[in-house]
């Protein structure tokens, strides 16, 4: 029988997941969790800070210091929503969405090269097994805590 837990750490340390530094463009290192957090402000249109963290599944105080993080690289702006002073909207900044469509290129490209080793028909299968499993863990009421 096949070590579900095994399979799943193998494919975390494969993907880079457990570096402390995913992407970097030219002298800024960012983190895994502000790479998530760029592609979340860039997919989403002037999301809420609120949003984004809970996209995110991270408690606010936690997400909130991220954000200070990426204000001060220059990479997020954060203003003001104009109908509810106590919102903050989030949106890449120039230096941002070029740090963002980077790390996009870079990922895009390392997954192509994985997938290139598979024929089409083992692509599939892949791309088939990872949206199986998205659904089934949106279905979870466990899903995505650790074992306590």
């Amino acid at each position: 029988m096949v070590n579900k837990r095994e399979l799943f750490q193998i494919l975390t340390r494969r993907l880079g997941l457990l570096n402390k530094n995913c992407c970097d463009y030219k002298s800024l290192d960012i983190s895994l969790v502000q790479s998530h957090i760029l592609y979340e402000i860039r997919r989403q249109d002037y999301p809420s800070i609120q949003q984004v963290a809970e996209t995110l599944g991270f408690d606010i105080t936690t997400f909130s210091r991220q954000i200070q993080t990426l204000v001060r690289k220059r990479l997020v702006s954060k203003v003001q929503a104009p109908e509810d002073k106590r919102v903050y909207l989030l949106s890449l900044t120039d230096k941002g969405f070029l740090v963002e469509e980077q790390i996009d290129k870079k990922l895009n490209t390392y997954l192509d090269e994985i997938f290139s080793h598979l024929s089409p028909e083992e692509q599939k299968k892949v791309i088939d097994a990872a949206t199986l499993l998205n659904r089934a863990m949106l279905e979870s009421d466990t899903c995505c805590l650790p074992p306590l």
